[in-house]
């Protein structure tokens, strides 16, 4: 039975958002604020947005899976990571000082986005044998 997080429904809006989030925000880091930060913060910026779009993109395509789409893991662990980690970066880029008690919490994020992401592969039925290229 699929809890309240992980089932495709949840799972397909979230990722829909996190799309969204990507864009808007890529666009905001191109456009916006490109002059008003140094460069290196524009590139966590940029993966911030990256990683939103990915993520999302990922989440679509588990929610339309008929075993992960209601994995109490893998999903929820994805969404959750990557609002850890996209969210914070963008405080972090426009207000260090202010959001330095945010500093642990991108790597903790980036942690569980991995940990979501590797569950399918790992927890995949049958199939154990690498397939052939052709």
């Amino acid at each position: 039975m699929a809890s309240r997080f992980a089932n495709p429904a949840f799972l397909w809006r979230t990722g829909a958002l996190l799309v969204t989030s990507g864009i808007i925000t890529g666009a905001f880091g191109a456009h916006a604020i490109r002059k008003r930060v140094a460069p290196e913060k524009l590139v966590a910026w940029n993966s911030a947005s990256h990683y939103a779009l990915l993520n999302g993109l990922g989440l679509l395509a588990i929610s339309l899976h008929p075993r992960f789409s209601v994995h109490k893991f893998a999903g929820p662990a994805i969404a959750l990571g990557c609002v850890l980690f996209s969210g914070s970066i963008p405080f972090l880029v426009l207000n260090p000082e202010r959001f330095k008690f945010m500093g642990p919490v991108p790597p903790i994020g980036g942690t569980l986005m991995l940990a979501g992401q590797v569950t399918p592969y790992l927890f995949a039925e049958g199939g154990s044998e690498i397939p052939p290229l052709s």
